[in-house]
């Protein structure tokens, strides 16, 4: 029987460690070995490895700088590899240049999870670098790095020359305004990019400049499947700006505006966008303040027009029973919404009576939503569900099959 793509790079490994005096990582082998072992039952022919520094195969020590540039000396020769995860371990700047060599050398590599290590502005610029020649590169995820404005400027020039990559995940890297536009007036150009995170930047204006450019280029672009904008300030003003150039975009499917300064005008302006049935499917609302006058707009478009949005996430948005109570209410009428998620709201009697009837009707499935009804002394209480919006991560909806991109590959 011939040995697997991962036995192969155990070999290697363990050979070239022996030959530069140094012990192979524990971690490294064990991981390996579980890959040769996942191939003999699959028989896939991809190579996916997952180094994560959380991984329950952790040993007492995540990988090193000099741990990566061993591993990546042996990968980058590697046809087979499609995956790498490396998130969550103890890599700095000086890994960057291996990281980048990898994606500059490896003739498969598709998938690169580098997110929460120690990545500055410098190790962002050796990996942005890469990606302008980089040939099959399509999701990257610099999510934790603190590579600050200057960093995010390098990924906005590499999406200028950079063709390939389908996803990008710069959230919480402390992006600054400047960055921000630029990645909007990139996007005006850019028609390869189908989803980016530029969660949580860091903005001192309080004009909302950012959102307005994001506004205009999405009135433009034609690719773009997922946005996430969570944690950016965003008021009224803001979602009043974004929507105008929703009205004109037919790609865009998935959008998080969750943990912002939305209030129920805010929430109205959505809901004259949903009214215009745009291709919206899953829309994050978590964490905002559009109260009971918010929810109803909402439930209002839903009741009447809309027929695209399958995923609502209302978490924690001072709605009370009434405004529940309307979005239960414009299920019965509305047959594509398919999840929804309420907890941390008011959830008076009126809001545990009516969502527990959609949920008993089987019109709610009990496994597309966080709460559970259950009775006590004749009144209905709902408990809260561990499963919501949030999936294993960004870019896969936790409802139906994997979302595809325009030209085939996989989101």
């Amino acid at each position: 029987m011939p040995s697997s793509p991962a036995s192969e790079t155990k070999e290697r490994y363990v050979t070239l460690c022996h030959q530069k005096s140094t012990e192979p990582h524990d971690y490294i082998v064990k991981t390996l070995t579980k890959a040769a072992t996942d191939y003999l039952l699959n028989a896939s022919p991809d190579l996916k490895l997952d180094f994560a520094g959380n991984n329950k195969l952790m040993t007492e020590k995540r990988l090193s700088d000099q741990d990566v540039d061993l591993l990546v000396t042996i990968l980058s020769r590697s046809v087979s590899l499609t995956s790498l995860d490396l998130r969550y371990n103890n890599l700095t700047d000086k890994a960057a240049l291996s990281i980048a060599r990898l994606i500059k050398d490896s003739p498969s590599l598709k998938e690169l999870n580098v997110m929460c290590n120690d990545f500055t502005e410098s190790g962002a610029e050796l990996i942005s670098e890469a990606l302008h020649t980089s040939k099959t590169l399509r999701s990257l995820k610099m999510n934790g790095n603190k590579i600050g404005n200057r960093g995010g400027m390098y990924f906005a020039q590499a999406l200028q020359i950079n063709s390939k990559l389908r996803e990008l995940d710069l959230g919480d890297c402390d992006l600054g305004t400047e960055c921000v536009i630029a990645f909007a007036t990139v996007l005006n150009q850019n028609n390869n990019l189908r989803a980016i995170n530029l969660n949580r930047p860091i903005l001192f204006s309080l004009q909302e400049e950012t959102v307005v450019h994001i506004g205009l280029m999405l009135k433009v672009n034609n690719a773009l499947r997922e946005l996430h904008l969570s944690k950016f300030d965003m008021k009224d003003f803001g979602v009043e700006r974004l929507c105008e150039g929703l009205v004109d975009n037919y790609t865009l499917v998935y959008l998080n505006l969750s943990c912002n300064r939305i209030t129920r005008d805010g929430a109205a302006v959505i809901a004259r966008l949903l009214r215009r049935n745009t291709p919206l499917e899953i829309l994050d609302l978590g964490f905002n303040r559009i109260e009971n006058d918010g929810a109803m707009h909402i439930s209002a478009a839903l009741a009447s027009t809309n027929s695209c949005l399958k995923a609502l996430v209302l978490l924690s948005n001072c709605i009370g029973g009434k405004g529940i109570a309307s979005i239960a209410t414009s299920m019965k009428q509305n047959s594509s919404l398919s999840n929804l998620y309420v907890w941390g709201n008011d959830l008076d009697e009126t809001a545990c009576d009516s969502l527990s009837e959609i949920i008993n009707s089987n019109r709610l499935n009990q496994k597309n939503t966080d709460v559970k009804p259950y009775v006590v002394d004749n009144r209905t209480y709902l408990a809260e569900m561990s499963h919501g919006i949030r999936r294993f991560y960004y870019w896969t909806p936790s409802y139906g099959p994997d979302v595809v991109g325009m030209d085939g590959d996989e989101m």
